[in-house]
Formats: C-alpha cells, sequence, structure tokens
C-alpha cells in the first residue's frame, strides 16, 4: 500500500550537490564555476584549493559533496569522475541602504546565489 519510490533527477552514472543562500553575485560566482566546468574532479579540487577567489572555498565543499553522493549513495569510481554541469542561480536580495546628502537614500543590494554542480562517470580512454 505504499507509494512507489521516486524516479532519479538524474542518470544512473551521475550525482549531483546543490548549495543554497551562498554570499556572492551569481556573477561572480559564475566565474568559479566556469573554471571547474568539465574537468576531471581531482584537477577541478586543485584548482578551487589554489584559487584566489573567496567563493572557491564555498564551490569547493560543494565539489566534495557531489563526489561524497557519487561514492556512496551511487557507487561510481571517483577517479572516472568529471564535472559534466556546474550552474549558478539567482537566490533572494538582501536590501540595505544609507542616508545619502538632500534628504535621499542610497541602496545598497546584497546579493545571494545558489549552485548546483552535477558529476558524471565516464569510461577511461586507455
Amino acid at each position: 500500500m505504499s507509494k512507489d519510490k521516486n524516479p532519479r533527477r538524474v542518470a544512473d552514472n551521475e550525482a549531483m550537490a546543490k548549495s543554497k543562500m551562498l554570499r556572492t553575485s551569481p556573477q561572480k560566482l559564475n566565474l568559479v564555476a566556469q573554471m571547474i566546468r568539465g574537468k576531471k574532479v581531482d584537477r577541478a579540487l586543485t584548482d578551487l584549493t589554489f584559487s584566489n577567489k573567496r567563493i572557491a572555498a564555498d564551490v569547493k565543499k560543494c565539489l566534495q559533496s557531489a563526489i561524497a553522493n557519487a561514492e556512496n549513495n551511487h557507487n561510481l569510481d571517483v577517479d572516472e569522475l568529471i564535472v559534466a554541469e556546474a550552474y549558478v542561480g539567482k537566490n533572494l536580495t538582501m536590501k540595505r541602504g544609507r542616508p545619502r546628502a538632500r534628504g535621499r537614500f542610497g541602496k545598497i543590494l546584497k546579493p545571494f546565489a545558489e549552485l548546483t554542480i552535477l558529476v558524471r562517470q565516464i569510461e577511461e580512454q586507455a
């Protein structure tokens, strides 16, 4: 009498991880996500470790989560994983302000972003 199991959102050779409410603009986050797209996961982790961008640490954390999901939940081989997709979305924007001259109000926007990383297992070309 139980319901059927939900179908997987990704293919059998893929795993996914999401990070929400990252305190940076989507435009800046996309620069870091662009840096790891299509690379093998060990190379992507190395690039993120030595990146000078502040948000690279959060992207690395999300990538490590995707790798752990692939290994533990989907029984994929870590050595054959590549970053298939890394895409960025907008999240909320906090509106703050600062008083300016002549009774005006300077708008300060504090944007948040979210990141989705999809890793895929490929067969080694030997």
